[in-house]
């Protein structure tokens, strides 16, 4: 089983820890009708943000073959206009849709807590990741050769960090599939959220869309 980085362990620790506070007892009426609204509006946050997650993937799908296995002992190509400077430059474009930001997605209940988490820890990874390696390859490329050292040993940080933003990425689907079903699938939700309308979200935000391959073959020091 692949080592689970810090920085995903970090996003899993606190989504355990935001439902704590929760108990076995079963959801009042009022609580369910709430949840339900909750993750029909994240659902609407997360159609509303396809196509820049689309053009992050896409862009980083194309490069990530040149980094998975580690930097190459020389890596002039990958720095310029090549496929890691699309890829950094698509996912900075990405934005959190505002249910997620921090003070709105304090609010969700239920599942939506849980998606609206999932999405930001993928949001952060990727854009945090990208930039960094970025910034590693033009010390590499242009710094003194101790600097170019030290960018070249923590490279592995930041490759990880992509490929773990992806993984995440890729659970969005099958938890709002699951979580639909839990509140009571189409029945309950009726014209707020269809049946069609999770199963398409769920096909763009699963493995088959968003993960990586292959999957990440460095480490730190590596």
């Amino acid at each position: 089983m692949r080592a689970v980085s810090p920085w995903l362990l970090c996003g899993v620790v606190a989504l355990a820890l935001a439902g704590c506070g929760g108990t076995s007892r079963q959801s009042t009426p009022a609580e369910l009708k709430l949840q339900r609204e909750d993750l029909a509006a994240s659902s609407r946050a997360l159609k509303s943000v396809e196509g820049p997650v689309a053009a992050e993937v896409a862009a980083t799908k194309s490069a990530w073959p040149l980094i998975a296995n580690g930097l190459p002992a020389t890596t002039s190509t990958l720095s310029g206009a090549g496929q890691v400077k699309r890829a950094t430059e698509a996912a900075t474009r990405l934005r959190l849709p505002v249910l997620f930001g921090e003070a709105q997605a304090r609010s969700l209940t239920g599942p939506a807590s849980e998606l609206a988490g999932l999405f930001g820890s993928y949001a952060l990874l990727s854009a945090r990741g990208w930039k960094l390696l970025d910034a590693e390859l033009a010390q590499i490329a242009s710094g003194p050769p101790v600097s170019a050292r030290f960018a070249r040993e923590n490279a592995p940080i930041y490759i990880e960090s992509i490929y773990d933003g992806h993984f995440t990425l890729a659970q969005i689907g099958k938890k709002l599939l699951a979580a639909y079903d839990k509140l009571g699938g189409a029945t309950a939700f009726g014209t707020a959220l269809t049946q069609a309308e999770v199963d398409a979200l769920a096909r763009n935000y699963s493995e088959a869309s968003d993960r990586l391959h292959p999957h990440v073959a460095v480490r730190v020091g590596s």
